[in-house]
């Protein structure tokens, strides 16, 4: 039995060695066909795997909160529509390339929900990122410096989900404008977006200063995009 172990071990095929050892413990062994034993190894060994992948996806994504979208409380005053998360949970939006804003005042869950959408899209596969916009600008200014904008710029475009964080709280300035503009213009219809923000998309307007930049940023998100504009106190309050 050690023999066979080992050589799961050298084959890495841990979710058939964990299945394996247990289907010994138990003695079920001898009460299964050679298929039948077969099917719940390969079993164990998809459900490893896919729990590998969300693993190393969810820490690669380095999420706000930890949090699943099986947790998000609805409450049709507060603006967060059950079926609206159900049609976003279908990844849907991710393949089409699609935007996701969500607005509301300090506290009322924003980040949450975000990072609740992004742990579900790493349980499907997606590959995820996530940024406060101040730290992901700061760090496209830094990269200029570096010389490594190109490199992070096309990295960014790669994510097939990126969440861009507490969009709004300055305005920017116009290197940043630039910035983003070429991180949605890469995403444009081809990789999803959700942006998350204390102010009302009405405002973004005026938040990103250029006009001719702002008409091209909000173009490729405003449009086609899904929208969740909470309302309400700030959740914190009343903990």
């Amino acid at each position: 039995m050690n023999n066979i172990e080992n050589q799961l071990t050298q084959l890495r095929l841990h979710g058939v060695k964990s299945s394996w050892k247990a289907l010994m413990e138990t003695k079920r062994q001898g009460e299964l066909s050679l298929p039948e034993g077969l099917e719940i190894l390969l079993q164990a060994e998809i459900q490893d795997r896919d729990n590998r992948r969300f693993d190393r996806l969810r820490k690669s994504a380095k999420f706000r909160y930890g949090a699943s979208i099986e947790e998000l409380k609805y409450d049709a005053s507060r603006g967060l529509d059950k079926g609206m998360v159900s049609i976003l949970a279908t990844g849907e939006y991710i393949t089409k390339g699609e935007a996701v804003l969500i607005t509301g005042a300090t506290g009322c869950g924003k980040s949450f929900i975000s990072s609740a959408l992004g742990h579900h899209a790493c349980s499907q596969g997606y590959k995820v990122t996530y940024f406060n916009v101040q730290k992901l600008l700061q760090r496209t200014k830094m990269a200029r410096l570096e010389g490594t904008i190109h490199q992070l710029l096309q990295k960014i475009s790669k994510t097939d989900l990126l969440i861009l964080d507490d969009f709004g709280l300055t305005h920017l300035e116009k290197q940043h404008q630039l910035d983003l503009m070429e991180i949605i213009e890469d995403r444009h219809a081809k990789s999803a977006t959700i942006v998350v923000s204390q102010l009302p998309v009405a405002n973004w307007f005026d938040v990103i200063g250029e006009a001719t930049i702002a008409d091209a940023i909000l173009d490729r998100l405003v449009h086609t995009s899904y929208r969740i504009e909470l309302k309400g106190e700030s959740l914190r309050r009343k903990m």
